[in-house]
C-alpha cells in the first residue's frame, strides 16, 4: 500500500450505492490511486497512468483474469 492521498477522489459511476461495491480513483504527482469506498482506512493501490488505463480496459472488456 502507498500513503498517497489525492485531494480529487472521484467515485466510480458504476459503483453500487447500497451494496458496498464502490471504488474511488484519484490522481496526484503523475500516479493514479484506487481505493474501496467502504474501507478507506485500508489504503489505496497506486499505479502509473498507463497501468491504470490497462486495468480500466480489462474491466470494461470483461477480460480481467481474477
Amino acid at each position: 500500500m502507498n500513503a498517497t492521498n489525492p485531494r480529487n477522489w472521484r467515485k466510480s459511476s458504476y459503483s453500487g450505492g447500497e451494496h458496498g461495491n464502490c471504488v474511488e480513483a484519484g490522481s496526484e504527482n503523475g500516479t493514479v490511486s484506487i481505493r474501496d469506498t467502504a474501507n478507506r482506512p485500508a489504503g489505496a493501490i497506486t499505479l502509473p497512468p498507463a497501468a491504470f488505463a490497462t486495468l480500466l480496459t480489462a474491466a470494461r472488456t470483461n477480460t480481467l483474469n481474477l
